[in-house]
């Protein structure tokens, strides 16, 4: 069984270059500024694959994608 995955920004290195809205527009809009909202919760399994090259193309190694853990 594999864990699930979320999305996660780190605001202060990202420079709203927009890069992971265009990969991902299921999974990520950008703000009035240009800066990415995540969907909350895991990413769908079959998304995993496309959310691992965004972590990956991420010019400024903003994005991550980490384990998920449910909240109580």
């Amino acid at each position: 069984m594999t864990r699930a995955a979320e999305l996660a920004v780190d605001p202060t290195a990202c420079r709203a270059h927009g890069l992971c809205a265009e990969m991902l527009p299921d999974l990520v809009r950008l703000d009035e500024w240009g800066y990415p909202i995540i969907a909350a919760g895991p990413v769908a399994a079959g998304r995993e694959r496309d959310a691992r090259a965004a972590v990956r193309a991420c010019p400024t190694l903003a994005l991550r994608l980490r384990r998920w853990e449910p909240s109580c």
